[in-house]
C-alpha cells in the first residue's frame, strides 16, 4: 500500500506543486508588483499613507504625489489591471502599508473581458471591498467612478450600470465616498469629452488628471 502511494500519489502531488509554481511565476503583472516591493525595500513608505490603488489610469498619473503636496500619497496603480488583480495583490501592495485612506480606481478593464457586465464589475468590487473591510474596518475608502473613455464608448452603458450599482452600495457603507468623475467627463450630448484624453483616447492627458485632482482633493485626509 505504501509503495502504491509513493508511485501514484506523490508524483501527482509533485506535478501539482510544479504547476502552481509556474502559475505564480507567470502571474499577470507579477513583475510590476515585484518592482513595487523592491522600491519598498529601499525607500521608506510614509507611515499610514493614502494608498491609490488600481489600474493604469493611476499608474500613468506620474506626478500624483506632487498633485497633493502635504499628503502622504503612495501610488500603487499597475498594468491594465482588473479588480481580481487588485484582490490578488492586496497582500503585497495594500495591506502591508496600513493605509490611513484608500483611493481606488479599477473596473474599467474588467468590462473588456468576454461576458463581463456592469453587474459583474459590481459583484467583483463588492467582494473585494468586503475583504478590505475585514482587514481594515475603519479606513476611509474612496471609489473613483469608471471614466467614459472615448476608445471604449461602446461600453458606456455597462460603465454607467457599474457606477450606479457601486454608488448605491457605497452610499450604505460608512467611511466611503464615491467620486463621480464620469458625469464631469461627458458633454451635453452624453459623449466622452475627448479633450480630456491622450492620443489613445483611453488614458487621460494633463487636463483629465487636473479634473480628477480637483475632485479628489476635498475628500483626502490630511
Amino acid at each position: 500500500m505504501k509503495n502504491f502511494i509513493a508511485k501514484k500519489i506523490l508524483p501527482a502531488l509533485l506535478l501539482l506543486l510544479i504547476g502552481t509554481g509556474a502559475f505564480a511565476q507567470n502571474a499577470p503583472f507579477r513583475n510590476e508588483i515585484l518592482q513595487y516591493k523592491k522600491i519598498d525595500s529601499i525607500q521608506a513608505v510614509p507611515a499610514n499613507p493614502i494608498v491609490f490603488i488600481g489600474s493604469s489610469s493611476l499608474r500613468l498619473w506620474k506626478n500624483l504625489p506632487g498633485a497633493f503636496p502635504g499628503y502622504p500619497v503612495v501610488n500603487r496603480g499597475f498594468g491594465g489591471s482588473a479588480i481580481p488583480h487588485v484582490d490578488r495583490y492586496a497582500e503585497d501592495i495594500l495591506f502591508p502599508y496600513k493605509p490611513a485612506q484608500i483611493v481606488f480606481y479599477c473596473g474599467e478593464n474588467d468590462l473588456t473581458e468576454k461576458g463581463v457586465t456592469g453587474d459583474s464589475v459590481y459583484y467583483r468590487f463588492r467582494n473585494l471591498f468586503q475583504k478590505i473591510r475585514e482587514r481594515l474596518p475603519d479606513v476611509p475608502f474612496v471609489f473613483v467612478a469608471l471614466k467614459p473613455s472615448p476608445s471604449r464608448e461602446a461600453l458606456m452603458p455597462q460603465v454607467k450600470r457599474a457606477n450606479g450599482l457601486i454608488a448605491m452600495f457605497l452610499s450604505e457603507q460608512p467611511n466611503t465616498a464615491f467620486i463621480d468623475v464620469f458625469s464631469k467627463m461627458i458633454n451635453s450630448e452624453g459623449k466622452p469629452m475627448r479633450n480630456l484624453f491622450g492620443p489613445d483616447m483611453l488614458h487621460m492627458n494633463s487636463d483629465g488628471y487636473q479634473l480628477w485632482k480637483d475632485m479628489l482633493a476635498p475628500v483626502l485626509l490630511k
